[in-house]
C-alpha cells in the first residue's frame, strides 16, 4: 500500500522550494495521491532551456520500496526519452531505486538526464543516432521541440480558453481544467472529454 503520509510530506517539501528549484509536484486529480504530475524546468545551457516539462507520475502499491513510474507528458527530443511514448530510460527509475530517494530527487535526476544524455544506452534509437552522428541537427530538433511543446505559455491562456469554449465546453470548466494541468491545452481537452 502506498504510504500516503510520506507522499503528502514529499509534495510539501518539493513545492516549498519551488522558487529555487522550479520543480513542482501535484496530484493529478483532487484526491488521488497515487497519480501525480511533476514539472521540471529545462536546464540552462541545453536545448531544453526555457521549457517547462510535465512528467506523469504513478506510484505503485509498493512505493517507496518500489520506484515511481514516470514518463514525459510533454513531448521531448532526447536519446533517453521515447519521442513517441515519453518513456524514460533512467537507472533510478528501475533497478537503482532506493526508498531513501524521493519524488523530488527522482525529478532532479530526470532533469539532470536532460543535461547529460547517455546516447549509448538509448530509449529512442533514432534520436540517439542523430545525437551521435549529427549533433547540430539533434540540438536544432531538440530546441524546436522545446519551443513547440514545452513553451505552451506562448499561446495565451485566453486564446486557449476561447479555443476550448468554441468546442462546446463551458468557460468555467475550461478554466479549471486548464489550471489543473498547468495550462496544457491537450491535457485540458482530455480532462474535459473524460469528465
Amino acid at each position: 500500500m502506498v504510504d500516503f503520509a510520506r507522499v503528502q510530506k514529499e509534495l510539501h517539501d518539493c513545492n516549498k522550494d519551488f522558487e529555487v528549484s522550479g520543480i513542482k509536484v501535484s496530484p493529478k486529480g483532487d484526491t488521488n495521491l497515487a497519480h501525480l504530475f511533476g514539472t521540471i524546468p529545462g536546464p540552462v545551457g541545453t536545448p531544453y532551456e526555457g521549457g517547462t516539462f510535465k512528467i506523469d507520475i504513478t506510484l505503485p502499491d509498493g512505493y517507496p520500496f518500489e520506484p515511481p513510474k514516470m514518463w514525459f507528458a510533454t513531448k521531448v527530443w532526447h536519446p533517453n526519452i521515447s519521442s513517441q511514448s515519453g518513456a524514460i530510460c533512467l537507472d533510478i527509475l528501475k533497478d537503482q531505486w532506493s526508498p531513501a530517494l524521493t519524488l523530488k530527487t527522482a525529478l532532479l535526476s530526470v532533469q539532470a538526464l536532460l543535461s547529460s544524455p547517455e546516447p549509448d544506452d538509448p530509449q529512442d534509437a533514432v534520436v540517439a543516432q542523430q545525437y551521435l552522428k549529427d549533433y547540430q541537427t539533434f540540438v536544432g530538433t531538440a530546441r524546436y521541440w522545446t519551443e513547440a511543446f514545452a513553451k505552451t505559455m506562448s499561446l495565451g491562456v485566453e486564446e486557449k480558453v476561447q479555443k476550448l469554449v468554441e468546442m462546446g465546453f463551458a468557460e468555467a470548466l475550461v478554466r479549471s481544467a486548464l489550471e489543473s494541468v498547468g495550462g496544457d491545452e491537450n491535457m485540458a481537452l482530455e480532462k474535459l472529454c473524460s469528465s
